[in-house]
């Protein structure tokens, strides 16, 4: 390959990776809104799923047994909030910014002793003769197990809210919580199900982080990507295959924006780490820019609390 098509290659492969945690948590996040949670924890679940997965593999040897304990940690800390907003009926957007806070002072304090220790993350599969391949070999099989994943858990997301019933049931509890309780459809228990689901994807984005993409600790190494994740779901209009779309293109963006540092041109190394969240904001205005669009893609329930004595 000529050195263009090799650094091209690069930057797609890079992409993907950088791409791969946004991916698991704005799903999580999709589901939980579609059922008319919002929850802006996301930053928080995800340093606290970075760092019980990174103990777990530690202390078990096993990065595969750190995303397990990182899926668990951020289910664990989804239903402190699902207990607050459901049950307790505390405002979500609140709570949700205290859960945010929560997760970067608890993460920081629990992973304190483990700062500069050595693991061993999940390596890269190597698929036989296919991985070999020029040019495809590479950006299709030589990644690691979790690129997959996020693939085929987007497939199946898409298709658990379009093709089953129990996803038109959360998309009507989304949508008029107060309908599918008179139908007899346990609203409660579907939001918490949904919060738990948005939970462990960011645990797991958070396990993506620190055992694959820097196989390290350090405090505080999501770097906003949980508010990006948020953002990505209003870019993706609640439609998952956007989903995609969107978290490989900030993907995109950062690591373009290293590889512009890394070519030697002039430019601060902090205007380059901005370049993903300046690129969401303007997503974000041009976005808004349509309120009809967003009022009929949003879960019109959205963030609204339901008592089902109420």
């Amino acid at each position: 390959m000529s050195p263009e098509v090799e650094t091209l290659v690069a930057i797609l492969v890079a992409t993907l990776r950088a791409g791969t945690p946004l991916v698991f948590a704005a799903l999580g996040e999709l589901v939980t809104e579609k059922s008319g949670v919002l929850n802006l924890g996301i930053e928080g679940m995800m340093l606290i799923g970075a760092v019980a997965g990174f103990i777990a593999t530690v202390l078990t040897g096993s990065p595969f047994a750190g995303v397990v304990f990182a899926m668990l940690a951020g289910t664990l800390v989804s239903l402190l909030f699902g207990v607050l907003t459901l049950t307790l009926l505390t405002n979500q957007v609140a709570t949700g910014l205290a859960l945010t806070i929560f997760g970067i002072g608890l993460s920081a304090f629990v992973g304190l002793g483990y700062i500069g220790t050595p693991i061993q993350g999940l390596q890269p599969l190597a698929v036989p003769l296919l991985g070999d391949i020029p040019v495809l070999g590479l950006l299709l099989f030589r990644h690691d197990p979790l690129v997959y994943l996020s693939l085929v858990l987007l497939a199946a997301v898409a298709w658990f809210l379009a093709r089953t019933r129990a996803g038109l049931v959360l998309r009507a509890v989304g949508e008029s919580h107060e309908a599918a309780h008179a139908i007899g459809y346990p609203v409660i228990a579907i939001r918490y199900l949904a919060v738990m689901f948005g939970g462990a994807m960011s645990g797991l984005a958070g396990a993506y982080l620190s055992l694959v993409y820097t196989p390290q600790w350090t405090e505080n190494m999501t770097a906003g990507r949980g508010w990006i994740a948020l953002a990505l779901v209003v870019f993706a209009t609640w439609r998952p295959a956007r989903v995609l779309l969107g978290a490989y293109l900030f993907g995109g963006i950062t690591i373009v924006g290293l590889h512009i540092q890394a070519a030697g041109f002039e430019a601060s190394s902090h205007l380059l780490a901005m370049l993903p969240y300046l690129a969401t904001i303007l997503v974000l205005v041009l976005i808004s820019r349509d309120a009809n669009r967003i009022r009929l893609n949003a879960p019109a329930a959205l963030g609204k609390p339901f008592h089902p004595d109420a």
